[in-house]
């Protein structure tokens, strides 16, 4: 194939019917041009894993300059404009469960549930009462949500702000003035509320771990000592960042203006990170590199096979045997 025609079909891939735009109405889909694709590799995901016991959710940006509605500015992240999305992925870096912010979700946020309750609610549906522990940060923990996970069987741990609804009325800007190393504990049940004086307050809350003893946490040369939950949730919140840094480390995205082409690309290399980590818990031993090149080798096998004809010779200038040849 020429780089003339790739280039052509590339312009002119779709995965939806343009003449069946969907009525601008409340359930308008914002996503309805890439959804059956969206949908079909989410629920494959799902299908053929079975994550580990520890899980975490998180957002990740996928960078677009281009025009779209549902696009996000985050100046704190590295690719500060793209496409939002919320992911669950285990320790391996294996992507689970997915959904893409397509804006103000009215429908999901009620008087009892805000938008990311529903949202983390939403992409913990598929590991029910199985004993999973999640770690998220302080943009998604709450009260109302941890005890509406447990009613569910779902441990959870994370980063917490300390204004949020059912916090105790003592952590926050009101709590009494703290020394480098102290800690405060508050628990409910089974529920614990804990703030740790680093440079600054550092709170959290699960419900996975025993209370933390209050006091200060310094030795005697006075370095601090970090409780036993600060040091675990920083070990397991990072699963979202590695499986997006596996993911971007040979990505085959390229610059468009259509954010459609991006978001597929995006897909397609989560798919092959995915279809990687299953082949690695079945014994193989394959670097993340290494699969790929093996996957394009065997792409191209099985299109020469199909076409009943050999694999393509590479054009280019002669060798110096076929110049010498009479």
């Amino acid at each position: 194939m020429t780089c003339d025609r790739f280039l052509h079909i590339l312009r002119l891939l779709h995965f939806a019917d343009n003449s069946q735009i969907p009525d601008k109405g409340e359930e308008y889909d914002r996503l309805w041009k890439l959804r059956t694709v969206f949908d079909k590799l989410n629920e494959a995901y799902a299908k053929f894993y079975n994550p580990s016991e520890h899980l975490a959710v998180d957002v990740v940006i996928v960078k677009f300059k281009g025009r779209a509605i549902f696009r996000q500015y985050i100046p704190k992240k590295r690719k500060c404009f793209g496409i939002k999305i919320y992911k669950l992925c285990d320790e391996s870096g294996y992507t689970y469960d997915m959904k893409v912010y397509l804006g103000r979700d009215s429908h999901s946020a009620t008087d009892n549930m805000t938008a990311t309750h529903a949202t983390v609610r939403q992409l913990t549906c598929r590991v029910e009462g199985l004993g999973h522990k999640i770690f998220m940060d302080n943009f998604f923990s709450s009260p109302g949500l941890f005890d509406d996970l447990d009613r569910r069987q779902i441990n959870s741990c994370g980063t917490v702000q300390p204004n949020r609804k059912d916090m105790p009325r003592d952590f926050g800007p009101k709590q009494p003035k703290m020394k480098r190393g102290d800690v405060r504990v508050r628990t409910r049940g089974c529920m614990t509320a804990l703030v740790w004086k680093d440079r600054q307050e550092v709170y959290m809350l699960t419900d996975m771990d025993t209370p933390t003893a209050e006091g200060n946490f310094c030795d005697e040369n006075n370095p601090l000592v970090k409780p036993h939950i600060v040091e675990w949730y920083n070990r397991q919140k990072s699963y979202v960042d590695n499986s997006d840094r596996m993911a971007t480390s040979y990505s085959m995205s390229r610059r468009t203006l259509k954010w459609t082409m991006k978001l597929f690309f995006h897909l397609l290399d989560l798919t092959v990170l995915n279809s990687w980590v299953l082949l690695s818990s079945c014994g193989a031993k394959y670097t993340h590199q290494d699969f790929r090149l093996l996957l394009v080798r065997n792409l191209i096998e099985e299109a020469g096979k199909s076409q009943d004809c050999p694999t393509p010779r590479l054009v280019g200038r002669p060798s110096s045997a076929e110049t010498n040849v009479v």
